[in-house]
């Protein structure tokens, strides 16, 4: 599976953005999906998953409310929607999927990666 994420920018605190990440293969419907974040010097952090259905969806707590993480198998895309956006999400944002777990907020159940989008939110 090979991803490649799409949709990062420059925006003002209080805006949106949306990131696509569009998967290679015929076997994306079965995966599950993470988005995953990491600021200059610091870790990286789970930001949001799906399952492969799509059913079921999980958050971060400070991501909760803001951000919301949907996908269309159709069109083999996972998509992370991103609201109120506040100086401190500023990071490059990696969509992740994983053949192995329904969900997961840690970055090792998760086998193939994007190569990650910037997201800049400015004051």
């Amino acid at each position: 599976v090979q991803l490649q994420a799409s949709g990062g920018g420059l925006v003002q605190a209080g805006g949106s953005l949306r990131l696509s990440c569009a998967a290679s293969g015929r076997t994306f419907s079965s995966y599950s999906m993470g988005w995953f974040r990491q600021a200059p010097g610091k870790e990286r952090e789970f930001v949001a998953a799906i399952t492969w259905s799509g059913g079921s969806t999980y958050y971060a707590d400070s991501m909760k409310g803001r951000f919301t993480v949907s996908r269309d198998n159709a069109k083999n895309t996972v998509y992370l929607q991103m609201n109120s956006l506040q100086p401190e999400d500023t990071a490059l944002y990696y969509c992740a999927s994983s053949p192995r777990v329904p969900y997961s907020g840690s970055h090792n159940d998760y086998d193939y990666w994007g190569q990650g989008t910037q997201v800049t939110v400015s004051s």
